[in-house]
């Protein structure tokens, strides 16, 4: 039985009303749980990318790969390895800093882990960090001490490393083309 792990998938969809419900109700009506969800548009307005982490073993991602690629609504879909890929999460995070002696503190953290200080105000700071878990679990950890006012992440997102990508030419000529003519 193969081991359950992070994995992340990469999908190519019609950027239209309804599209991301149609992709999150495939996973949860399947019992299983989104990690984390990233979606934006891309160089196409026309289609957006999603960048999904699921908790499951290797077979349970294939499968699940293979049924969104059945939607109509999807173009590409593409499992990313943690060594063929480079993800990123975007923190902010607002921190108590109403004293000059814990701001200084407060920004000597955040350029030991080259984070930008995208707000002050009198009584705290408002810093943002790109990196993957790890770093932004250290990020958080120190700053607990100091009081964290406010945190939001994004959610993962990924791209392959290297002239690899997502795109029309990894999915089979004519595959799930529905309605088009197909010889």
């Amino acid at each position: 039985m193969n081991p359950v792990q992070r994995h992340t998938l990469a999908v190519l969809v019609d950027n239209e009303s309804g599209v991301l419900s149609r992709v999150v109700r495939l996973f949860s009506g399947k019992g299983y749980n989104i990690e984390s969800l990233a979606v934006g548009t891309t160089d196409d307005p026309a289609v957006s990318r999603i960048t999904i982490e699921l908790m499951v073993d290797d077979k349970q991602c294939d499968l699940l790969s293979n049924q969104l690629r059945k939607l109509i609504c999807v173009h590409s879909v593409k499992t990313l390895t943690p060594e063929h890929a480079i993800r990123r999460e975007l923190v902010l995070i607002k921190v108590l800093a109403n004293e000059s002696e814990r701001r200084n503190e407060v920004i000597q953290i955040a350029n030991i882990f080259r984070a930008s200080i995208i707000d002050v105000s009198k009584a705290s700071l408002t810093l943002a960090l790109i990196g993957d878990e790890s770093k932004a679990a250290a990020f958080q950890n120190l700053l607990t001490e100091f009081g964290i006012l406010e945190l939001v992440r994004t959610g993962m997102v990924a791209l392959e490393r290297g002239q690899y990508t997502i795109d029309e030419q990894t999915k089979e000529k004519g595959e799930f083309d529905y309605g088009k003519n197909v010889l």
